[in-house]
């Protein structure tokens, strides 16, 4: 991360840390199943470890862009819980258009924000969504 000299709307020095620890963990990590309902969403890893958070313990959504692509996954949805844990979800993943339409479902989800961060290449993680916003 480049810390605090990002454009509005990317992470800050403190959710870095967050997004480096969740990249690092999740990332990387060959999803198994991705799922998405009422209670929230939840990522079986290929290890057999999951990764999950609630809808009511969601504290931010990051779309993270990482210049990996065509050929590598190189956009995540990195949701992150209250406790900052959570998960990262590739967009490439099967059940990603069932999260993107819940995740715009938020109050206060910044579409524009998002649309920035799916046309772009550049490595960076851009904030679409934080609770203590709304």
């Amino acid at each position: 991360m480049r810390g605090c000299r990002t454009p509005a709307g990317t992470v800050n020095a403190n959710e870095a840390a967050r997004e480096n620890r969740l990249t690092q963990d999740s990332s990387s990590a060959r999803s198994r199943t991705v799922s998405v309902d009422d209670t929230g969403v939840r990522r079986q890893l290929a290890d057999g470890t999951e990764e999950a958070v609630t809808w009511t313990e969601l504290a931010s959504v990051m779309v993270r862009v990482i210049p990996d692509g065509p050929w590598n996954e190189d956009v995540f949805f990195m949701l992150v819980g209250n406790d900052g844990k959570g998960t990262a979800v590739p967009s490439g993943d099967p059940a990603a258009d069932a999260l993107i339409e819940r995740l715009q479902a938020l109050p206060g989800f910044d579409n524009e924000k998002f649309i920035e961060a799916m046309t772009t290449d550049a490595d960076q993680a851009y904030v679409v969504w934080e609770a203590h916003k709304n």
